[in-house]
């Protein structure tokens, strides 16, 4: 039985999945492919985990598609037709997740990086849409970065192929946070500590919000928004939240150490 390419781990409330791949460069590989989905169904399911951390071993995040799984497939068998299903995850998780970059990421592994809530680099970490230099188009990925990029940014990037590093992620919009090697894990921490702080319920919903179509008007849209935050203000998360205010507590479901 191959090793494991992707590994799991709970602590205080997060889970923790790590791209463990480095010989292909953490290349969306069938078998990484599997494994991850897998764990991103497992940490949705579990009670226990309140945030997950979508961290790698090696020097690079995320190199996309495995190629030499590509070469001389056909359309219908390329790998990537597992992969929609993957920024799916991901992006509807209703549990907030958090990309952690000490190294580089291309194509698909740029699309991941996207489709997560919070992302947070290294400095010196790198990014790319490479597929047009090897003559594909970054269609599937396309879904999840183009809500996040710029337009002006997402047209020159798309096009030209070109490396640009955290700072410039970070100003267009791809990544929240571009800090020093050093400090990569206490600013995921401070991210998670912060998100483990939300309700389960209002945390799903409000994901939901962000992400839903506007109504055709102000009215209806109100409207629509007054039902949900009136349904959460009495609902038993929200109530619990407002005694534990009231009685200066944490609420009952912020991780205990």
């Amino acid at each position: 039985m191959a090793d494991e390419l992707v590994h799991y781990d709970v602590a205080r409330g997060v889970a923790t999945i790590t791209l463990d791949s480095p010989h292909n460069r953490n290349a969306l590989s069938a078998q990484l492919r599997r494994e991850l989905r897998d764990h991103l169904t497992r940490a949705v399911d579990d009670a226990a985990v309140r945030v997950v951390v979508l961290s790698h071993t090696g020097p690079v995040f995320c190199s996309g598609m495995d190629l030499k799984e590509s070469r001389g497939a056909d359309a219908q068998t390329q790998g990537v037709h597992e992969f929609p299903a993957i920024l799916e995850q991901i992006w509807n998780s209703p549990k907030p997740v958090v990309a952690r970059l000490v190294g580089p990421a291309r194509a698909g592994g740029v699309g991941l990086v996207a489709a997560c809530d919070i992302a947070v680099a290294a400095e010196d970490a790198t990014f790319a849409f490479s597929e047009v230099r090897i003559g594909v188009v970054p269609a599937v990925i396309s879904v999840t970065v183009l809500p996040r990029l710029l337009p002006r940014a997402a047209h020159e990037l798309f096009l030209t192929g070109e490396k640009f590093d955290a700072r410039r992620a970070v100003a267009a919009g791809l990544i929240n946070s571009a800090v020093p090697a050093d400090t990569l894990d206490d600013e995921v921490r401070r991210y998670t500590d912060m998100l483990a702080l939300g309700g389960p319920r209002a945390l799903a919903a409000t994901k939901a919000m962000l992400r839903r179509p506007r109504a055709a008007n102000l009215r209806e849209d109100l409207a629509e928004m007054l039902q949900l935050s009136a349904g959460y203000f009495a609902s038993e998360e929200g109530q619990e939240g407002i005694r534990a205010f009231v009685e200066k507590r944490p609420p009952s479901w912020v991780p205990r150490d």
